[in-house]
């Protein structure tokens, strides 16, 4: 601040200090300048120079003035340190969090968009929301450079990814949906030179040994792994082989974890969730267990009458299943929303009025059957009209018959039954599929369903199930003081134990979303303010995977325009559980399950 009071021409040691030459006026001590400066006539002036500025031109030469350093500089100093010891303590406090070094890299580049892009969000929120064109262009920007660096890092960045092209919570945008479709089963894949030394070094012996032929090219790339199509030697078996990509195992635990410290200080309402996720999650990397859940579902599912003709499940060949490979049949089919894309798109035209050309929205089962048998009467119609030209002009060239799967797909029921197989897997079976995303699901010939990909699965125990089966009816039942008490007997904790609140928390993440139940706000910002209201503490972690199959199925649903309420298609398991533990209990001298 000194300096700044002088005038510039007595600035000369800042200029000095910064290694420039002193300005022409002050190197001849006969300048009109100096005597100004300093009266008293040449000789005065040139002594007080020398006093002042530490010599004449050539003293200067020879005594240089000394560097500054940080002693001479405090404030500097302690602002350095104080930032390096910052960094210091966050990069350790991430490598604790994060395990090693690689994983700190990963989570800072993942902070290096999330942030910035958070903060956008926030401001767009605050300061202009309801600007749809700024809106628009910011979920374009974001989704875009999302999708870059989800590819770039993959790991679990890509079951996030996954998450919001399925919609959970109908939480997202259609830009973020349509941009990250992708991640269900595009994922850039790995060389074929790593899958084939991967899939040699887990089943022991060379690829040709086992298959008389494998495909290249993978039918699809996801979070964990990547699958190709192959041919059994011998048998000439057609089967899919599921490979793990190198690595992954290791990334996957600091990614989750990266997650939830974002989350710990941007959406707390998502940490414990996350956290139930991620011990979860880490089940998914031995392809021998999934080997054995896939059996086991697949066994489920034929004595509860699903297979044949409703669903079908891949049969695995655990012979050839190692910890990074998986080898089951195939099911010829395609994705689901690709299929039902495909369908819209094809009947457009008949189906346009009713609900297909524009995704199925406000079609009920009901009414697409009514649809679709007025369609199959009059393909009826035309095929008699064929036969009887056929059979009349026999000597012209025939007429084609138009087969029964020419006919739209149904797709409001398609979606009912994926509902309802994911509730009898819960209720009936207590064991069942919790990353349901429209990868995961096939839509097979005759219109039926494939579900592939058992890694995620939980296990309920009974005791579970009947907990589960009062929240459902009581969900269906719209009682809120029976909703509350439910959850928070099974270990719903927060700061105020609000019962309205928990209700609320209740039915948004098991049953049902949408503007009404939101209260007109977005999914997000609705749960935000319930944590702001009664911040959640813990969550039943038996529970959370449930909610996490209702919020996939809702997803779904609303990216069909097919809005589902689970407790509809839920209730009647929920109900029969009930009334089985009322019989066992009877049965029992009152004793519960366990």
């Amino acid at each position: 601040m000194a300096l700044r009071l002088l005038p510039p021409s007595l600035c000369l040691p800042s200029a000095r200090f910064a290694g420039c030459r002193p300005p022409l006026p002050f190197s001849s001590p006969s300048s009109p300048r100096l005597g100004r400066v300093f009266p008293g006539g040449r000789a005065a002036s040139s002594s007080r120079l020398g006093r002042v500025f530490l010599g004449s031109r050539a003293a200067s030469s020879s005594r240089r003035p000394r560097p500054p350093t940080l002693a001479d500089r405090p404030v500097l100093a302690s602002l350095l340190f104080a930032t390096a010891f910052s960094a210091y303590s966050l990069c350790s406090h991430l490598s604790s969090q994060l395990g090693d070094l690689e994983g700190v890299r990963r989570a800072l580049s993942f902070y290096s968009l999330g942030v910035p892009t958070y903060l956008r969000y926030r401001h767009l929120q605050a300061f202009h929301p309801g600007d749809e064109g700024r809106w628009d262009e910011l979920h374009r920007e974001a989704a875009a450079a999302g999708l870059g660096k989800i590819k770039d890092l993959r790991g679990f960045y890509v079951k996030t990814g996954q998450m919001c092209a399925t919609n959970v919570g109908n939480a997202f945008p259609r830009i973020w949906r349509d941009t990250m479709a992708e991640l269900q089963d595009r994922v850039p894949p790995e060389p074929f030179a790593t899958v084939e030394a991967t899939v040699e070094e887990g089943l022991g012996r060379p690829l040709g040994e086992v298959f008389e032929s494998f495909e290249q090219e993978p039918i699809g790339s996801a979070s964990i792994g990547q699958v190709h199509r192959a041919t059994l030697r011998g048998s000439g078996e057609r089967v899919v082989v599921k490979v793990q990509y190198p690595e992954v195992e290791r990334v996957f635990r600091a990614d989750v974890r990266a997650l939830i410290l974002f989350c710990e200080v941007a959406q707390p309402v998502h940490v414990p969730a996350l956290r139930e996720i991620e011990e979860q999650f880490m089940t998914e990397f031995d392809y021998r267990e999934e080997a054995a859940k896939l059996g086991r579902v697949r066994a489920n599912l034929l004595a509860g009458g699903w297979i044949p003709g409703r669903v079908d499940v891949p049969e695995p060949r655990p012979d050839l299943c190692s910890k990074n490979v998986l080898v089951m049949a195939e099911l010829p089919g395609e994705k689901l929303a690709d299929g039902l894309r495909r369908d819209a798109e094809k009947h457009a035209e008949f189906l346009g009025a009713g609900a297909l050309a524009s995704g199925g929205a406000g079609a009920t089962k009901a009414g697409m059957d009514a649809l679709i048998a007025a369609q199959d009467a009059k393909r009826r119609l035309s095929n008699l009209r064929a036969f009887l030209r056929n059979s009349l002009l026999f000597w012209r060239e025939p007429l084609p018959y138009a087969p029964p799967e020419s006919l739209p797909a149904n797709h409001a029921r398609l979606l009912d039954e994926l509902i309802d197989v994911h509730g009898h897997e819960i209720f009936v079976d207590g064991y069942f599929n919790a990353d349901p995303h429209p990868g995961n699901v096939l839509l097979l010939p005759g219109k039926t369903l494939g579900l592939i990909d058992y890694g995620q699965t939980k296990e309920l125990t009974r005791a579970n199930v009947v907990t589960l089966s009062r929240m459902m009816v009581a969900l269906q039942e719209e009682d809120d003081a029976e909703i509350a008490r439910i959850i928070q007997g099974a270990g719903y904790r927060t700061e105020r134990m609000d019962p309205g609140l928990a209700a609320k928390y209740a039915r948004v993440s098991l049953d049902v979303d949408g503007h009404a139940v939101c209260e007109g706000k977005h999914v997000q910002v609705f749960l935000e303010e319930l944590q702001k209201l009664d911040p959640v503490i813990d969550l039943p972690r038996d529970f959370v995977m449930v909610a996490r199959v209702s919020l996939m199925l809702r997803g779904l649903g609303h990216a069909l325009g097919q809005p589902r309420r689970i407790s509809d298609l839920w209730v009647k398991y929920a109900r029969a559980v009930l009334k089985e533990e009322e019989e066992r209990e009877r049965g029992g001298g009152g004793k519960k399950s366990k």
